[in-house]
């Protein structure tokens, strides 16, 4: 069983703040895949359904982001789960707008759910880090992961959370790097995704292939074998001119 958990501030102000977009990956990932309605337990919102074959319980805590560790650990403990079996989906401030990074392990790096996640539950879990960029100073970071993303964000926020519920299936089996490797290919501008390479034939290395025999032309064909005897025999001083 998974317990993936996306991190967020609960209430209808906070809904498209930058700080929330944990929660909208998992609302994403639950409206994609047909999970169960959301109901309240263990200190959440949680829903139930299967991703690629793998049993999954959706959080969405609603303890605050300072103190998301209590309501992932409570669900742990009542499920008999280890921290690998956790996957926490989470806004990233050294990561610019439309970039990823799955990780397993590691320190908070300033993000207070991951902080308390690391005190209630210690730091094995994995960790899908979301890029929304720094604002450029550190006295501004908390206006602004709690204001809305602009609406110029739209452009990279939808493909990629539709990449993410897309590829899903692969987080929920462990296959990080092919989970990476399909939400890159999403991602990229249309005009990159149709630029194909030409196709080979089955089999043929084309650095190697060779080109096909061509017929000796009548300079290069050898002698005959009564001219081949005639000049070998006036090389040997055996025949006069």
């Amino acid at each position: 069983m998974l317990l993936l958990a996306g991190l967020g501030n609960p209430g209808r102000e906070h809904a498209n703040n930058r700080h929330n977009i944990g929660f909208m990956a998992a609302d994403e990932i639950a409206r994609r895949h047909s999970f169960g309605p959301w109901r309240h337990k263990f200190q959440a919102e949680v829903a139930d359904g299967t991703l690629g074959g793998v049993k999954v319980l959706l959080m969405k805590p609603t303890t605050y982001m300072n103190e998301s560790g209590r309501a992932v650990g409570e669900a742990m403990r009542f499920y008999k789960l280890e921290p690998e079996d956790v996957l926490v989906m989470h806004d990233e401030l050294d990561l610019a707008p439309g970039k990823f990074r799955l990780k397993a392990g590691g320190g908070h790096g300033g993000n207070n759910g991951i902080r308390s996640l690391i005190q209630h539950i210690g730091n094995d879990f994995r960790r899908l880090r979301i890029g929304i960029g720094h604002p450029g100073r550190k006295d501004l970071v908390h206006h602004y992961v709690l204001h809305d993303f602009a609406r110029a964000d739209a452009d990279w926020v939808e493909p990629m959370l539709t990449a993410f519920a897309d590829n899903a299936g692969l987080l929920a089996q462990g296959k990080d790097s092919a989970f990476a490797n399909k939400v890159h290919l999403a991602l990229r501008p249309p005009e990159e995704r149709s630029s194909k390479p030409r196709a080979k034939p089955a089999g043929i290395d084309e650095d190697k292939a060779l080109p096909p025999p061509q017929p000796p032309t009548e300079a290069a064909k050898p002698p005959k074998g009564g001219a081949l005897a005639e000049g070998l025999a006036k090389l040997l001083g055996l025949k006069k001119d």
